[in-house]
C-alpha cells in the first residue's frame, strides 16, 4: 500500500483532534466543550449522516444485485453486534458492551474513503451503490446496541420491561428518531429541496466532526484510567472484531457478488467501527456508557489497524476466494 496514503490517513484533522482533546487533559487545561452544545454537536452529527445517508439511497440505482448486497449489509450490520457483545460483557459492564458492540456493528465513512481511494491506487473500481449500503448500516447497529442494552439491564435498578416495550423505547428513542427520520427525509427531498440546506448538512459537516472528537478526546482523557484498568482485553478486541469481521465477509461475500471491489467494499465495511455516528447516539441514548474506553478503541487502534495491514490483507482475501 502506498505508504503516502497511510501518512495522510495518520494525520487526518479528526484523529488529530481526538488526541488533542487528550492531550489537555494530561496538560490539566481548561479547554472544554459546554454540554450543551456538546449535545448539539452530536444531534448535528446524527441529522447530517443520516440526510446525507438518504440522498446517496434515492441516488443509487436499484436492481436485485444492489438489493441483495444492501440486505446482506444489514445483515452484517445486525449480527456483528450480537456476537460482539457476548463477547464483551464478560468483562465489562452492559451499558459499555453495547455501546462497543454496536460501534463495531457500524461503519467508518474516514475508513471507507480510504478505502475507495486504496482500490484507485490498484486501478480497480466499485459499485456507487456502495455508498448507499454504507449509509444502511449505520441504523441497524445502533438499534441492535441499545436494544442489547435494554433488555439485560432489566433487573439492574430498572423494572422489567416487556419486549414489546423494550423494542419501542429502542426505537423511538431520540438518537435512533433523528438518524433514521432523518434518512427517510433525505430519501424523500428532491435534489434541489437538498441543495437548500447543503451548506448545513455538509459544507460544515467536517468542521463540527472535529470539534465533536475534540470534545471525545476531552472525555476520554479524563476517563483514560478505565481504559488501562482493563488491561488487555480492549486492545486485544480492537484488533480481533476487525479482523475476524473482514475476513469472515471477505469469504461470504462470494455468495452475494463476484465483483471484487465491491466484495472488498463489505469486507472494510465490517471491519470498520463508528467513531461519530454510534458514540454521538450512545451519548444521548446510553449516557452511562464510557466513551473513554469505544472511542480509543475504534479510533486509536482499529482505524489505524485497518488503514496499514487490514486493507492489503482483506484485499487479497477476496482476490484469491
Amino acid at each position: 500500500m502506498n505508504l503516502q496514503l497511510i501518512l495522510e490517513n495518520l494525520t487526518n484533522p479528526a484523529l488529530l483532534f481526538f488526541v488533542l482533546g487528550i492531550l489537555a487533559v494530561r496538560l490539566k487545561s481548561d479547554l472544554e466543550i459546554p454540554s450543551n452544545s456538546s449535545k448539539f454537536i452530536s444531534l448535528y452529527l446524527l441529522f447530517a449522516i443520516g440526510f446525507k445517508g438518504g440522498q446517496e439511497l434515492a441516488h443509487a440505482q436499484i436492481g436485485w444485485q444492489v438489493v441483495l448486497i444492501a440486505l446482506f449489509g444489514m445483515a452484517m450490520a445486525t449480527c456483528i453486534p450480537l456476537y460482539s457483545f457476548f463477547i464483551l460483557k464478560r468483562k465489562m459492564s452492559i451499558e459499555n458492551a453495547g455501546a462497543i458492540a454496536a460501534a463495531y456493528g457500524s461503519v467508518s465513512a474516514v475508513t471507507f474513503i480510504t478505502s475507495a481511494e486504496f482500490l484507485e491506487f490498484k486501478a480497480m473500481e466499485f459499485g456507487g451503490h456502495m455508498v448507499a449500503v454504507m449509509a444502511l448500516m449505520e441504523v441497524p447497529a445502533i438499534v441492535v446496541g441499545v436494544l442489547l442494552i435494554k433488555f439485560f439491564s432489566q433487573g439492574e435498578n430498572q423494572p422489567a420491561m416487556s419486549m414489546r416495550s423494550i423494542v419501542h423505547h429502542a426505537l423511538t428513542n431520540g438518537s435512533v428518531l433523528l438518524i433514521v427520520g432523518s434518512l427517510v427525509i433525505g430519501y424523500l427531498a428532491s435534489d434541489e429541496q437538498a441543495m437548500g440546506i447543503k451548506p448545513f448538512t455538509t459544507d460544515l459537516f467536517k468542521g463540527f466532526m472535529a470539534l465533536f472528537l475534540l470534545d471525545m478526546g476531552i472525555s476520554s482523557g479524563k476517563k483514560i484510567k478505565d481504559f488501562i484498568q482493563l488491561g488487555w482485553f480492549p486492545i486485544v478486541m480492537a484488533i480481533a472484531f476487525p479482523l475476524v469481521n473482514g475476513i469472515v465477509i471477505a469469504w461470504l461475500s462470494q455468495f452475494v457478488t463476484h465483483d471484487i471491489g465491491d466484495r472488498f467494499m463489505l469486507s472494510i465495511l465490517a471491519a470498520s467501527a463508528s467513531y461519530i455516528a454510534v458514540p454521538a447516539a450512545m451519548k444521548i441514548a446510553v449516557p452511562k456508557a464510557n466513551n473513554g474506553i469505544f472511542i480509543p478503541m475504534a479510533l486509536a487502534i482499529t482505524f489505524p489497524f485497518n488503514i496499514t495491514l487490514g486493507m492489503p490483507l482483506y484485499f487479497w482475501l477476496c482476490s484469491v476466494w
